[in-house]
């Protein structure tokens, strides 16, 4: 039996996560998310992977299995499934409603979406899928056991090991075990926390912190919070409960969010203490403030710019941060805690070393490994640095190197009879990145150019001159954008030379000005 596994995404990066599994020319398609741009890359909302492979190999596909309602798993869908409408998508039923809420948002109609349901088999010609639950931060997370010929490939996708989280989080590890016993050809296991020692849990907690806050803290509070941390809001949640202070939501997902689980039992909250608008200002009330997909940060951003015409930030307001700032996003994050300081708030940030989000670290990856028993290894989810870290920990538990594959997005990893041979194949991967709902015009130059204009604006130079004396006629007028006001004559520069001595010796003056170098264009029309 031949077999191939691939990572369209998600390997020496953070999100954008999307692998292929080929059996025999069946291709399996686990997770397709996207990841966020780093501050430098100006006028970019998010960025997926390229999804040529699935275009071209559309008929061969059986599926895109989602392990859970994240934007690092399933945020590349709306893209998709846009151009692809019928590729089946299949998921858990709360996941699948996180996916459906968002193509209606997107206004996108996908005709193949299929609800599964944990450790029931979905059957196809070349190999078996399985589902199996496991602990993440959201309910409904299940890793995936693609069962052949020639042994088990397994995703685990984002997991941890918990034991007091219960009911849609719990992980069955009888199930693990068993998958185990039947023999894994290759086990694919995340590596973003490889590096942490111990186990994640309970440093993934965060009830006392929330405790401490409500109860030392007077007047108004405003929780940041991601709405896709279903586990860390059911926390704060719990919290507030056992209080006298309500809650107002500020965001309609967010508010449709929180009001769909507590309807569909994965929530539990008092519905009473849930306010409207008019309860804002008042000093018992817990305000909830969650970002738009795309944009993190936007909705407190504009809140503290006084753009919001709900509410506004005031000196007696206590404001926390609850969850993890997104790597890229450090520098944006600390403008923002700098501008409510300056405002004069009480500001709480939950330390992201101290309180862990629900990844597995050295240990919940060792205890995988033990229960599942690979013959290969095949470290996934995260940077490089954590791809060598999770192949350390599987040193630890006696993986043979040779069996521990670190691989980079495109390479291919090919299984031939149980065994890994060498190959040279190698598929082409991309990123694309979204502007607005723009995925098509957005291109490295376009954002280097922005960063360029960003950081030193631009100058234009025009003039008129007669064709053939090369007299000037009018001019030369200058524009400057993003540079600096200034009024600039041709008395600074000598403008007799065309072009090339423009940009020359203008951008030289420029420069020793300002220790600025502005993009220069020179416009000649010749009459």
């Amino acid at each position: 039996m031949k077999i191939k596994i691939t990572a369209l995404g998600g390997l020496n990066e953070r999100g954008k996560n999307m692998y292929a599994v080929s059996v025999e020319n069946e291709i399996y398609i686990l997770d397709a998310g996207l990841k966020y741009p780093d501050d430098k890359m100006l006028g970019i909302d998010y960025i997926i992977p390229n999804f040529d492979y699935l275009r071209e190999n559309r008929k061969k596909i059986k599926g895109i299995f989602i392990t859970h309602g994240h934007d690092e798993q399933m945020g590349a869908l709306s893209d998709i499934l846009s151009e692809i409408p019928d590729m089946p998508v299949y998921a858990t039923e709360f996941t699948m409603n996180i996916i459906q809420n968002e193509l209606k948002e997107d206004h996108v109609e996908a005709t193949n979406l299929k609800i599964i349901e944990p450790h029931k088999t979905i059957k196809f010609r070349k190999a078996t899928v399985f589902p199996i639950s496991l602990t993440h931060s959201i309910p409904g997370t299940v890793g995936y056991v693609i069962n052949t010929a020639d042994g088990a490939i397994v995703y685990t996708g984002n997991f941890v090991f918990d034991q007091k989280m219960l009911g849609p989080y719990k992980t069955d590890i009888g199930k693990l075990a068993y998958v185990g016993k039947q023999g894994v050809l290759c086990l694919m296991s995340e590596s973003i926390y490889a590096e942490k020692e111990g186990y994640t849990s309970p440093n993934n907690r965060i009830y006392g912190e929330v405790r401490d806050v409500l109860e030392q803290n007077d007047g108004r509070i405003l929780f940041n919070i991601f709405d896709s941390q279903f586990y860390r809001l059911q926390e704060l949640l719990t919290e507030i409960n056992k209080t006298n202070r309500n809650i107002v939501i500020l965001g309609k997902r967010l508010e449709n969010t929180i009001n769909d689980a507590i309807k569909n039992h994965y929530l539990d909250f008092d519905v009473k203490k849930m306010k409207g608008f008019r309860s804002l200002n008042d000093e018992r009330t817990v305000v909830l403030i969650s970002d738009e997909r795309e944009k993190p940060f936007s909705n407190i951003t504009r809140i503290i710019k006084g753009y919001d015409k709900f509410v506004t930030i005031k000196e007696e307001d206590t404001v926390v941060f609850a969850s993890p700032v997104y790597e890229g996003m450090e520098r944006r994050a600390t403008k923002i805690y700098d501008e409510i300081a300056k405002i004069g708030s009480n500001l709480i940030i939950f330390s992201t070393k101290k309180y862990l989000s629900n990844h597995a670290s050295s240990e919940d990856l060792m205890m995988m490994i033990n229960l599942m028993n690979p013959k290969y290894y095949f470290p996934v989810i995260g940077e490089y640095r954590h791809q060598v870290e999770n192949k350390k920990a599987a040193l630890k538990v006696g993986m043979n190197e040779e069996n521990i594959l670190l691989r980079l997005n495109g390479q291919v990893t090919f299984f031939e009879n149980g065994e890994v041979k060498e190959t040279s194949e190698y598929i082409k991967t991309d990123e694309i990145l979204v502007d607005g709902k723009n995925a098509k015009d957005v291109n490295e130059v376009v954002v280097k150019d922005r960063e360029m204009l960003s950081e030193n604006g631009i100058v234009l130079v025009s003039t008129t001159i007669e064709k053939a004396s090369k007299k000037v006629l009018a001019g030369p007028e200058i524009i400057t954008k993003g540079f600096i006001y200034a009024n600039i004559t041709k008395n600074h520069v000598d403008f007799t030379k065309i072009k090339t001595g423009i940009r020359d010796k203008l951008g030289k003056f420029l420069f020793k000005e300002t220790e600025c170098k502005p993009m220069i264009l020179v416009v000649i029309s010749e009459v």
